[in-house]
């Protein structure tokens, strides 16, 4: 349970409801997909927060979640410089309102055979070829690098309501001064994530 499932606020009390690890993993997976892409969010040697969206690489989310990226760009410094490791990576579906919120700990990875694994053509597009027989934007391109991010939790949100039951969910909350709770909140811990592997 999430550290704030023992609250009396009543909006927690009403939003809060358990599921098994499976369950939860499925959910995630299915607001990933909705959304298509996330925001990677670093932290700068002096603690500022710089996000950026990302489209995930592969299909392994919720347990890792792995971006196809170019080594020059100035996310690969707070990476590296980075004290602790830790990031954010968050997914907004503005379809449903459902959201993850990602915290992890950042890797990068080099491998060649795991970037031919992940990449897919139209990722060249971001990196262009510079003409030097090296540069090509291509899987085996040197700046091609994967950042991934390995949970350690995960908290959501997951509308059980269409928009409009939603809306007037929300609406007769505010009339009667009922907590509204048109879906519900749930957190995927590192103990379930491996479960789930």
């Amino acid at each position: 349970m999430p550290a704030d499932a023992t609250s009396k606020d009543d909006y927690t009390k009403a939003t809060l409801k358990e599921a098994d690890p499976q369950t939860k993993v499925a959910e995630i997976q299915k607001i990933i997909k909705d959304a298509g892409v996330c925001m990677l969010t670093t932290k700068t040697a002096n603690g500022d927060l710089h996000s950026r969206a990302m489209a995930p690489a592969s299909k392994e989310a919720p347990h890792v979640f792995c971006f196809v990226a170019n080594s020059e760009s100035g996310k690969f410094d707070e990476i590296e410089h980075s004290e602790d490791s830790k990031v954010n990576v968050s997914i907004y579906d503005k379809s449903s309102t459902n959201w993850v919120s990602v915290a992890g700990n950042v890797k990068i990875n080099t491998d060649k055979a795991r970037i031919h694994e992940v990449f897919s053509p139209a990722t060249a597009a971001w990196f262009g070829d510079l003409k030097d027989g090296v540069h090509d934007g291509t899987a085996d391109d040197p700046r091609v690098q994967l950042i991934e991010v390995i949970p350690y939790e995960i908290r959501y949100w997951y509308q059980t309501q269409t928009t409009v039951g939603a809306l007037a969910n929300i609406a007769t909350s505010a009339v009667t001064g009922k907590v509204a709770n048109p879906g519900y909140l749930r957190s995927l811990t590192k103990a379930e994530l491996e479960q789930t592997k």
